[in-house]
């Protein structure tokens, strides 16, 4: 059977393209490599992957745990390095890049790369991408997005055996030096919830643990769960979300291990309620019987409505689990990422990070589009809903979506006055406050602020706090979870905000200066060695397109089964951000295999564009491969 093919896929390249690979450079230095500076002539007779990433982003902490088997497993041939590329400002902090290293359990080589240098170099244009560089210093393959760890595995395997045979592979411990611990009582904490009894349960993240806190928010009284990844009845992995069900059960937002756990604090019974362990990708249910449904990245839980709603970060959207009924279902978001308002099953989120149920209301930090958001009943679910059954509850269209703060994925700072133009920058967790307002732990800009939705103003609470992720209501004070301070933090809750500077900054990538008129987007998919395009049931691939604003395009825009598109730029629009998000489906070539795997690899980038006389025509995005028609390749070689 011949393979399908469409503009922009190449099933297999017949030989393997290199390239030359840049030094790895970056202005805040190394880190786990015990002060030593690498270059790549350290690194030569190696397999070296690159993983360009920002710890903000949901989808390169995917990565992060797609690596740790291919590290485990090939942990004398190949060397993982970490280039850390910073979207918000917060994240080119050098403070910053060591404690996300440590909070999110990176076991290799990471360069800080604040001003993007090495990104550059190497002609990035998303979080996350992969580069693979062969023992004698040559880029062979370029991966953007997730799902991409098996076909990097099989290629390592090529590279070890090719140069195995050359006398060119180098066996042996790599860079890798592990920091020293440090002892704390919590270390980087999540989420925390007041139980009952006046104590606080806090969800100890980095330590795969919930912490049981005395009412002073200081002495522990119990820790519970091993401390070990894992998925068992006495473990967690990276938990962050916590929330208190009507049976007096703790819902866990059990996050890498793509799971809603319970806790009880009665019996101290950990239980698996939704989720398989894991992750969610395209074309997986989006509803069914909880336990057999795939989950992605939960991050926080509410109560609201009769159902446990659940911020999934790491496909954009909130669904909800009804323990009545054992059941999961997808209420709000497309799984595309942006921000985009109106009723819930056509909404946009972007790594929904904290939840607060609030009456009528239930508030969303919605944290990559810096963005402070609601759901409420749409007036067709009021409609429906007048006896308070309740029965359409996870109907997503009884549900509307709406902002308060925010405008797009590259607009954050630190601004007060009128939500139309206030800012926030990566919030992950809402409080709703007694008199109807939400305070915000506005993480990235060390405060907890305030939104009033009676006035429409924005101010700051509390300055000083170093990445606050949570934050609960004690009576007339508010507990803050300082996670970067591994502590609760108590507070009043002042009466008159705090005054700040205003600061608004834009994501610092450079624009890609375009032609006016037609621009072709080409996404370059190679499928793995031993796999083809899997056409079993249809289109293997799929493409969308849009773009902010979207009178940026006269046409081209919407859903597709090419990954190549001619887009035509409107007049008068001279800058923006191109949206693509695309995947495409591979399975195992061989005849012999009855039921092959397969596996699905995609991506979103938003590309930054200018429109100028003299710009490119063409847009190459990777996937998978290489990019033959990249006029930006150096130093070929065959």
């Amino acid at each position: 059977m011949h393979e399908r093919c469409c503009p922009g896929v190449h099933p297999r390249a017949p030989r393997r393209a290199r390239v030359r690979a840049p030094e790895l450079i970056g202005k805040g230095g190394w880190l786990n490599t015990g002060g030593k500076e690498l270059t790549l002539a350290d690194l030569r007779g190696k397999c070296v992957v690159v993983d360009f990433w920002t710890f903000c982003c949901v989808n390169c902490l995917h990565v992060l745990d797609e690596l740790r088997e291919l590290e485990e497993r090939h942990r004398d041939t190949v060397v993982i390095i970490g280039v850390h590329s910073p979207k918000f400002v917060h994240e080119a902090e050098h403070q910053a890049v060591v404690d996300a290293v440590e909070r999110y359990g990176v076991e290799h080589p990471v360069l800080d790369d604040p001003e993007l240098a090495t990104w550059k170099q190497y002609a990035v244009r998303a979080w996350p991408t992969l580069v693979v560089i062969d023992p004698e210093g040559y880029v062979v393959a370029q991966h953007a997005g997730e799902g991409h760890a098996h076909a990097i595995e099989k290629l390592v395997e090529e590279l070890e055996a090719e140069h195995t045979a050359k006398g060119t592979l180098r066996r042996g411990d790599g860079p890798y030096v592990p920091p020293e611990p440090v002892a704390s009582d919590l270390r980087f904490p999540g989420k925390a919830l007041r139980l009952p009894t006046g104590t606080f349960l806090v969800s100890d993240t980095t330590r795969h643990q919930l912490v049981e806190l005395a009412a002073d928010g200081e002495s522990v009284l119990r820790r519970i769960g091993s401390g070990e990844r894992g998925l068992g009845p006495d473990s967690f992995n990276e938990p962050q979300g916590l929330a208190l069900l009507p049976d007096g059960k703790v819902a866990v937002a059990d996050t890498v291990n793509h799971a809603i756990r319970t806790f009880d604090p009665v019996s101290g019974v950990i239980e698996t309620v939704a989720g398989t362990g894991r992750q969610w990708w395209q074309g997986s249910a989006t509803s069914g019987p909880a336990r057999e449904v795939d989950l992605s990245s939960p991050w926080d839980v509410a109560w609201w409505k009769d159902r446990l709603w659940i911020a999934m970060a790491g496909v954009h959207q909130l669904w909800t689990y009804d323990p009545e009924t054992g059941t999961v279902r997808a209420v709000a978001g497309t799984t595309n990422e942006g921000l985009v308002d109106g009723p819930a099953a056509e909404a946009w989120f972007a790594q929904p990070s904290g939840l607060a149920a609030a009456g009528d209301r239930l508030w969303v930090a919605d944290s990559e589009t810096s963005a402070v958001r609601w759901v409420e009943r749409s007036a067709e679910g009021d409609g429906d809903d007048q006896d308070g059954d309740d029965e359409d509850g996870d109907d997503a269209g009884a549900y509307v979506v709406r902002t308060a703060v925010g405008t797009g994925l590259f607009d954050f700072g630190h601004r007060d006055g009128d939500a139309g133009q206030a800012l926030f920058q990566h919030p992950l967790g809402v409080t709703a406050l007694p008199d109807g307002s939400v305070a915000v732990s506005d993480t990235y800009n060390h405060a907890l602020r305030r939104y009033d939705p009676h006035s429409g103003e924005v101010t700051t609470l509390a300055t000083d706090l170093r990445e606050p992720s949570d934050a609960v209501l004690v009576d007339d004070d508010i507990v803050v979870v300082e996670s970067a301070r591994h502590r609760l933090t108590r507070l009043r809750l002042p009466e008159e905000a705090v005054r700040v500077a205003a600061v608004a900054h834009r994501t610092q990538r450079a624009a890609t200066e375009v032609a006016p008129g037609k621009l072709r987007v080409d996404v370059v998919f190679q499928a793995p060695a031993g796999q083809k395009l899997d056409t079993r049931y249809g289109p293997s691939t799929r493409l969308l397109v849009s773009s902010t604003p979207p009178e940026l395009l006269a046409s081209g825009d919407g859903a597709g089964t090419d990954l190549a598109r001619d887009l035509v730029l409107a007049d008068g629009v001279s800058e923006g951000v191109l949206h693509v998000s695309a995947m495409a489906a591979s399975c195992d070539d061989d005849p012999e295999i009855e039921y092959p795997a397969c596996h699905v690899h995609q991506q979103d980038w938003g590309v930054p564009v200018r429109v100028t006389e003299g710009g490119v025509a063409r847009l190459g995005l990777v996937l998978a491969g290489m990019d033959s028609q990249d006029g930006s390749e150096r130093d070929s070689a065959e």
